[in-house]
């Protein structure tokens, strides 16, 4: 069967002094399969637009502030993510040079800045766990990583970076 994910960016944007990342708890929709989760920005690509358009216009969306600076951190294949079971393609990024004020919430969820080094305080995704760290190293590669879901829950993680 070919693989068909729905294909997405994942954005962590950092404050002036790179020591906090805005971060969405996920706590506005009821039926939010995410529900009270802490996540980055990002959604899903339009059909006319590349992955760092998407990056930017999910951000101008979700935090409503204009991105200037971006880096390319990885990709991660979560197989069987989606609510349904859906495939999913992910670019990870990290903002580093944006203008504007952030929003306090979205429809998702409010907004929260919050200290790197606490990100693994958080109610995160199981999955988040494993890569977050590479997003945050100092490796200037980039990670490319695979991680398939059953059922809503992580089954395994493995990555590469060149």
């Amino acid at each position: 069967m070919p693989y068909t994910p729905i294909v997405a960016t994942l954005g962590y944007v950092f404050s002036p002094d790179r020591k906090r990342v805005l971060m969405v708890h996920r706590n506005a929709r009821p039926d939010d399969h995410q529900l009270g989760k802490y996540n980055g920005l990002g959604g899903k690509i339009e059909r006319d637009e590349d992955v760092v358009a998407c990056m930017r216009r999910e951000i101008r969306e979700e935090a409503g502030i204009e991105c200037e600076s971006m880096q390319l951190r990885g990709t991660i294949s979560w197989p069987g993510f989606g609510r349904n079971g859906e495939d999913w393609l992910g670019f990870v990024f990290i903002i580093d040079g944006w203008s504007g004020t952030p929003l306090e919430s979205n429809p998702e969820g409010a907004l929260e800045w919050v200290e790197v080094d606490r990100i693994h305080e958080l109610n995160l995704w199981d999955g988040d766990r494993r890569f977050l760290p590479l997003v945050f190293d100092a490796d200037p590669r980039a990670f490319h990583g695979v991680m398939p879901y059953r059922d809503g829950k992580m089954e395994s993680w493995s990555f590469s970076r060149i």
